[in-house]
């Protein structure tokens, strides 16, 4: 018989798809693992149990979070339900406005910031910004684009064929315009025509052909002329789809009825998108046509302004961008989520976007070798793991990015470049993630939890999930302030150590058997690891195999489940601290467990060990060994 010694050092590759179970010469097979979850991947290879949420508040109902930094002392939360934004301060709501998005419209609902004025569009919806004034309060207004001498400076364009016609029965005062074929509907009233360079405001609507208009700047003639052209964003038309800003620019990305077209506001003015002559300061428009759709879905200013379509990705090009110098140019051909709005994120210098089948995470990178972008799938060998993304933002403290799920799961990513790291894990928790938001330092969830709509963030104190902890200088039994728990059984850490049996929360309120100084109740969930199979070669394919002893490197660790073939078991940790002392939390220690097995596998497939625990104590582990007897 054979012995083989097998040291997993790192699980830098994440959870691999068992559609690789194959490929044992990939270097992602040897540093993979087969199943990752609840888990965090360190980038030197270790991992370790996930942090627990904190519950931190109950809003209306279901939404999206956004974060708002007016400066590096002051970030909030943004909490976006049906009409109503909710906003956080240091996690204690501090106001509340009135929002036109309803809750099936807030997926769409995209934004940008500058300073302390946040924009935020939809394609159905007049655009807003939300502005915290000098008295620290926040309101939300309608942009409002520059004017001079009640001439408004917007986006134009000709919805109409070219070829129609506009006659104007005058050239001053209140007139009508007559047009050559049917452009006009009753929701023009109130919109703005540019005639001949001259602007107009419609008053009434007639009927298809005819408007009655003020003049706000005198027509030269009144002669038929196809030199004209509507303001590109109105309830006719709809509004943008979204916004960035860009070397001192606003850029509006996409209407609802122009959705491949890019406008530039004038440099340093960023509401005015005069056109001009072509200055090198003044506005910018055009379309982005090619061989296929290219509905905008998402504009990013980075190393250069990156446009996201429902099929390519796009860069534009000037230096500075000008007019004249402003160039177009297609990148990669995979297209972005039309569905809702999933914000791009920039780690490291390059954009992480999701594709359009929602199941690929895509790095798009400017490569100096090629003078080109590249859109990289950094989910290839875990393509299990990010399917039907709904949000994403990216944790740099953790180096993580988030994920969210349409089946309310979430996943992590660690990922750093240099060191080829893109190491991807699933989460669950008893509920239903629906969206994700880093806010400074702090990483927040909008999770739906029977019925109710909660925030929670990330906090490394805790090992529970919509937990709070509590703290008395006399001990006590009863502890109270757990409404957003009412009726469920709860998972309770009442000084230090884990009760036997849960506890239902009654009138928002718990009940120790014995009283306790300090105190952590919340929902439990179970973080597993399991390892990848022995590859298949020719000393192991078709033959038995043992698993003889495992050594578990763990680092300041309280509890190990392991299951070597025998069913799970609670690895005694003791050795490594002193003599276990009843009514005390378990020692947090470091150092090598090593665990003896018997039993034959039949099953090339299976691992020879697996880490299952639902008990909210720490646990990290660095690596493992294995001896391997082989049958011959």
């Amino acid at each position: 018989m054979t012995r083989v010694r097998q040291v997993k050092s790192n699980f830098t590759a994440g959870e691999i798809s068992s559609e690789l179970l194959g490929r044992g010469d990939l270097v992602a097979y040897q540093n993979g693992a087969a199943k990752l979850q609840n888990l965090f991947i360190f980038p030197t290879g270790g991992v370790t149990r996930r942090d627990g949420l904190r519950y931190i508040d109950t809003v209306a109902g279901n939404g999206r979070l956004i974060p708002f930094e007016f400066n590096t002392q002051q970030t909030y939360l943004l909490v976006l339900t049906s009409n109503q934004i909710d906003i956080y301060l240091n996690d204690v709501k501090v106001s509340t406005l009135v929002s036109p998005w309803p809750t099936n419209d807030i997926t769409q609902v995209a934004w940008t910031q500058s300073a302390d004025t946040l924009l935020l569009v939809h394609p159905d919806y007049h655009p807003k910004k939300l502005i915290r004034n000098s008295l620290g309060q926040f309101v939300l207004e309608d942009w409002v684009f520059f004017a001079e001498d009640n001439i408004i400076y917007q986006p134009f364009y000709k919805f109409a064929d070219s070829s129609v016609t506009l006659t104007p029965g005058g050239t001053t005062g209140t007139i009508t315009l007559t047009a050559s074929s049917d452009s006009f509907s009753p929701g023009h009233a109130g919109t703005r025509l540019q005639i001949s360079g001259k602007q107009v405001e419609i008053t009434s609507y007639d009927s298809p052909t005819v408007v009655t208009v003020t003049v706000i700047e005198d027509l030269p003639d009144t002669s038929t002329t196809i030199d004209w052209f509507e303001q590109a964003y109105s309830p006719v038309r709809g509004y943008p789809i979204t916004v960035a800003f860009h070397q001192d620019r606003l850029v509006i990305g996409g209407a609802r009825d122009l959705p491949n077209r890019l406008w530039f506001s004038r440099s340093g003015d960023l509401f005015n998108f005069d056109l001009g002559t072509g200055l090198d300061d003044e506005g910018i428009e055009f379309a982005i046509l090619s061989d296929q759709v290219n509905a905008i879905r998402g504009v990013f200013s980075g190393r250069h302004l990156q446009v996201f379509t429902s099929g390519a990705e796009w860069m534009v090009t000037g230096s500075p961008l000008t007019p004249s110098t402003v160039q177009l140019n297609r990148q990669t051909r995979v297209g972005s989520v039309i569905d809702r709005y999933v914000p791009p994120v920039t780690v490291d210098g390059a954009t992480i976007f999701v594709a359009e089948n929602g199941k690929e995470i895509r790095e798009f990178l400017y490569t100096d070798i090629e003078q080109a972008y590249t859109a990289i799938d950094l989910a290839l060998a875990s393509r299990h793991i990010p399917n039907n993304v709904i949000d994403q933002d990216y944790d740099q403290y953790r180096r993580l990015i988030f994920t969210v799920r349409a089946d309310g799961k979430f996943a992590t990513m660690t990922f750093y470049r240099a060191e080829r790291v893109r190491a991807w894990t699933l989460h669950k928790t008893q509920g239903l993630v629906h969206s994700v938001s880093v806010v400074g330092e702090n990483t927040y969830l909008l999770v739906e939890r029977d019925g109710e709509f909660l925030i929670e963030k990330f906090d490394d104190t805790i090992n529970l999930d919509s937990a709070l902890s509590g703290e008395s200088v006399s001990e006590k039994t009863i502890w109270s302030g757990l409404d957003h728990l009412e009726g469920k059984e709860v998972t309770v850490i009442s000084d230090g150590i884990v009760l036997d049996n849960p506890l239902t929360v009654t009138s928002g309120s718990i009940t120790l058997s014995e009283p306790a100084n300090t105190i952590e109740v919340g929902l439990p969930y179970t973080h597993i690891l399991e390892p990848l199979p022995l590859a298949m070669n020719e000393n192991t394919s078709g033959r038995k195999t043992r698993l003889i002893e495992g050594i578990f490197r763990v680092y300041e660790t309280q509890a190990l489940r392991l299951d070597v073939g025998r069913g799970l078991k609670d690895v005694p940790l003791k050795q490594f601290g002193e003599d276990e002392v009843l009514d005390t939390p378990p020692p947090v220690v470091s150092g090598d467990i090593r665990v003896r097995s018997l039993g034959w596998i039949k099953d090339g497939t299976q691992p020879f060990w697996r880490v299952e625990q639902d008990v909210p104590y720490q646990f990290t582990l660095l690596s493992a060994a294995v001896e391997i007897k082989i049958n011959d």
